[in-house]
């Protein structure tokens, strides 16, 4: 197994940093990390995501999500082939603040046989995916109040 975590704090509320998150047609416009996501974010659904991690090409996949508590967290697990080759479960977690603001973090558990042949990659591909995707997050929501 091999997690991976970042966070970024954020100077707006939790219901907009939640409604941006959850506004999946606008992600090719502000996301450089998950540029594409389609489906409804409910308990049990699938969502098509596309994600565009730094120096690789895209990957497309259908996750089905397991946590959604409005303005906290989002999280779905989603495989590479079958169980146990490649999996991951991905979270997205509001956590409250300093007054007025949250920290976003992201996160998640790779498990599967595959895992530590991709190990360089999560490391540093994914993490920069994730980071970036964290910054342009934190400059939407930061923005939205002007």
């Amino acid at each position: 197994m091999r997690e991976l975590i970042t966070e970024i704090d954020i100077k707006a509320r939790a219901p907009l940093v939640w409604e941006i998150l959850l506004d999946f047609e606008a992600y090719p416009s502000w996301n450089p990390f998950i540029t594409k996501i389609g489906g409804a974010p409910g308990p049990g659904s699938r969502l098509n995501v596309v994600m565009e991690q730094p120096g690789s090409r895209s990957m497309r996949f259908r996750p089905r999500v397991v946590v959604l508590r409005p303005n906290r967290e989002l999280a779905w697990k989603g495989r590479l082939f079958m169980p146990g080759i490649f999996d991951g479960e991905h979270h997205f977690v509001i956590e409250p603040a300093a007054r007025g603001s949250v920290r976003f973090v992201q996160r998640e558990r790779f498990s599967g046989i595959l895992v530590a042949l991709f190990r360089k990659m999560i490391d540093t591909r994914t993490r920069a995916g994730f980071e970036a995707m964290n910054r342009a997050l934190k400059r939407r929501a930061e923005g939205a109040g002007r």
